[in-house]
C-alpha cells in the first residue's frame, strides 16, 4: 500500500476489450467528471502502448486529433477528452507511452542504475510503468488517479501495461483499487443483445491475472435486467456492476447516462468514498444546450472531414460556445480539395446552397487542400460571411489578402511553394537553415499581446492571453507593413510574432475602407483550451457573429 503525507490515493483504472473505438476514453473523463461533482480532486493518466514517442508525428487518418497540452507535448486526442471533462491542465507525465517507458529503462541500463542485472520486461520495465503512475498520482495531490489503458486487452502491445496494474492491484489497499472493463453488447437484427463477446473479453483480462470490478456495456439501447444478470453470473461480478452506456448523440450527457446506471453508487461503496458535495451544474448545462431551439450552419472546410475525430476539438469548442449562445450547430464538413477545381462562381453557389452562416478553416500541413481553402476564405471575405481560421487557416488568410487584395498574385507560404517570389509566410527565422524538421515546431503556451481598440480586444476582453500553439510556418515579417497598409489588421503579437489577424468591422463614411462582420484568424489553436461552460472567446464570437447572419438571412424575402 503506498502513502504519501498519509494520504492514501485511490486508483480507477480503466481498460478495453472486444474492438478499440469503444469509448473508454469518453468513459474515464465521465467517471472523472462524476468523481469531481462528488467534490473529489481527480488526476488522468491516459496510457498508449505504441512505440511512438507522443503523437505528434501520426496521421489523422489513422489516428484522428493530435492534442497538444500547455506544455506542448502532442498527445492522444482523449487527453482532449480529459481536459474538458474534468477541466484541467495536462502536461507531459500524464500521457505515458511504451516508447517513453523503453526508452527511460534503456538510459537507465546505460548509465549502469540496474547493477549488473539482465534487463527485462519484469520487474524493470513494469516497475517503471508502475512508478510513473504512482509519481504523477502523488505529485498531483489528487483524492483519486484515474488510469486508461489505450488499445484492447489481448494486443501484445498492452501485456506490460496490463501486468503492472495486476501488481499494483495487489500492492494497494483492496479499498483503493478498482478496476473498469469497457466492452461490447452488439444487438442483432432480431433486437437480441448478445453477451458472448463481453464474456471472451473479460475471459482474457483474466487470463491475465484481473478480474474487472465493474463493466461498462457499449450498446445500442440500454442492457436489459435479463442480459446484465447473464453478464453478472458469466463474468464474476454483481448485478450493479454491470453498467449500461448506450449510444448517445451527446458525449456529454454520458456522465449523466452512467450516473443514471449507478456507475457512481457503486464506485463511492466499493472505494470507501462519501460524496463531499452534490453539483448540479453539468446536468443543467446539458439541459440547457439540449432545450436550445436556434441553430446555425457551420462549414468547416478541411483536409480530413472524412474522419471528423481529426477535428474533435474544434467540433467541441463550436459545441461549448452553442451551449454558452444556447443554439445548436449544424457542421457542414467540406473537403477542401473538392474546391480547389472550381470557379468563383461555383464556389459562391455551392456555399450559397448550402445556406451555411459562418465559415471555418482549421489547422493542417501540406498542399494538398490549400488553394481550397484559400477559395473558401476568399468568398467569405468578399461575400461578408463570418469566418474563423485557425493556423493553417490563419497562413492561408494571409496568402489569400497579399494576392487577391495587396495584388501580389504570386504570393504563397514557402511551405507549399519554396520558389515563390512572395513568401509572405516563411519558416521561423531559426529553423530556415535546419535540414531536419522533425520536432520543431512552436508547441505549446506563449504569451500573446493584444492591440486596443481591435476585435481581438473585444473578443477576449484583456491585453494579455495565453494560447496553445502548434506550427512551424508564420507570417513574413517583410510583408507585415505591406499587408497592413492594404487594410489588415495583425491584432495580436508575441515578440515580433503575428499571432492574430483581422478585417476592419466599422465602414467608413466614405465606404472605401475594407470592412467584414467579422473575419478573424489566429495562428494559435484557440480550441484546445474550450470548455463545457467556458468556451473560447474566438469560437463564441465567431458563432455571435454567425447567428447574426443566419438572423439576417431568415429575415430576407427569400428566407
Amino acid at each position: 500500500m503506498k502513502e504519501k503525507s498519509g494520504k492514501r490515493i485511490k486508483y480507477i483504472v480503466v481498460t478495453g476489450g472486444v474492438m478499440s473505438g469503444l469509448g473508454k476514453g469518453i468513459t474515464a473523463a465521465s467517471i472523472g467528471r462524476i468523481l469531481k461533482d462528488k467534490g473529489y480532486e481527480v488526476v488522468p493518466i491516459k496510457i498508449d502502448p505504441y512505440i511512438n514517442i507522443d503523437a505528434g508525428t501520426m496521421n489523422p487518418f489513422q489516428h484522428g486529433e493530435v492534442f497538444v497540452l500547455k506544455d506542448g507535448t502532442e498527445v492522444d486526442l482523449d487527453l482532449g477528452h480529459y481536459e474538458r471533462f474534468v477541466d484541467v491542465e495536462l502536461s507531459r507525465e500524464h500521457n505515458i507511452t511504451t516508447g517513453v517507458v523503453y526508452l527511460s529503462v534503456i538510459e537507465k541500463e546505460r548509465r549502469g542504475e540496474y547493477l549488473g542485472q539482465t534487463v527485462q520486461i519484469i520487474p524493470h520495465v513494469t516497475d517503471e510503468i508502475k512508478r510513473r503512475i504512482r509519481s504523477v498520482a502523488e505529485r498531483s495531490g489528487a483524492d483519486i488517479c484515474i488510469v486508461e489503458i489505450g488499445g484492447t486487452v489481448g494486443d501484445i502491445e498492452s501485456m506490460p501495461f496490463l501486468e503492472a496494474v495486476r501488481q499494483m492491484k495487489g500492492e494497494e489497499h483492496p479499498d483503493d483499487f478498482l478496476l473498469v472493463h469497457v466492452t461490447l453488447v452488439p444487438t442483432t437484427l432480431s433486437g437480441e443483445q448478445k453477451t458472448k463477446p463481453t464474456q471472451h473479453s473479460v475471459k482474457e483480462l483474466r487470463e491475465l491475472g484481473l478480474q474487472p470490478d465493474i463493466i461498462v456495456c457499449r450498446c445500442k439501447e440500454r442492457l436489459r435486467e435479463e442480459t446484465k444478470a447473464k453478464i453478472a453470473m458469466f463474468c464474476n461480478v454483481e448485478k450493479e456492476a454491470v453498467i449500461s452506456a448506450p449510444d448517445t448523440d451527446d458525449i456529454y450527457k454520458v456522465p449523466l447516462l452512467l450516473d443514471e446506471e449507478g456507475i457512481s453508487a457503486y464506485i463511492m461503496l466499493r472505494l470507501r468514498l462519501l460524496p463531499r458535495k452534490h453539483d448540479d451544474s453539468w446536468r443543467v448545462m446539458v439541459e440547457r444546450a439540449e432545450r436550445a431551439t436556434k441553430k446555425v450552419r457551420i462549414a468547416i472546410v478541411g483536409k480530413y472531414t472524412k474522419l471528423e475525430d481529426s477535428y474533435i476539438s474544434i467540433k467541441e469548442a463550436l459545441k461549448h460556445a452553442a451551449m454558452a449562445l444556447d443554439c445548436k450547430v449544424e457542421p457542414i464538413w467540406v473537403e477542401a480539395e473538392d474546391l480547389e477545381p472550381m470557379s468563383d462562381e461555383d464556389v459562391s453557389n455551392f456555399f450559397e446552397k448550402a445556406k451555411v452562416q459562418g465559415i471555418l478553416v482549421p489547422g493542417g500541413f501540406g498542399v494538398r487542400g490549400a488553394e481550397g481553402k484559400i477559395k473558401a476564405m476568399k468568398y467569405a471575405r468578399e461575400r461578408k460571411v463570418p469566418f474563423l481560421g485557425l493556423c493553417f487557416g490563419f497562413q492561408l488568410a494571409v496568402v489569400e489578402f497579399a494576392r487577391n487584395v495587396l495584388g501580389l498574385k504570386d504570393a504563397n507560404s514557402s511551405e507549399l511553394n519554396p520558389e515563390t517570389p512572395h513568401p509572405v509566410v516563411t519558416l521561423l527565422p531559426e529553423q530556415r537553415n535546419v535540414k531536419n524538421l522533425g520536432g520543431t515546431m512552436r508547441l505549446g503556451d506563449y504569451k500573446v499581446t493584444i492591440k486596443e481598440n481591435t476585435l481581438a480586444e473585444k473578443v477576449y476582453g484583456k491585453k494579455e492571453i495565453y494560447e496553445r500553439h502548434r506550427h512551424r510556418y508564420e507570417v513574413n515579417p517583410e510583408y507585415v507593413e505591406a499587408l497592413e497598409q492594404a487594410g489588415l489588421v495583425f491584432s495580436g503579437t508575441c515578440d515580433g510574432r503575428m499571432e492574430i489577424l483581422e478585417l476592419p468591422q466599422d465602414q467608413d463614411e466614405g465606404g472605401e475602407k475594407e470592412w467584414h462582420p467579422f473575419f478573424f484568424a489566429t495562428q494559435f489553436h484557440p480550441e484546445f483550451k474550450s470548455r463545457p461552460g467556458r468556451p473560447s472567446p474566438p469560437f463564441k464570437a465567431f458563432l455571435e457573429a454567425a447567428l447574426s447572419q443566419a438572423a439576417g438571412d431568415d429575415a430576407s424575402p427569400e428566407g
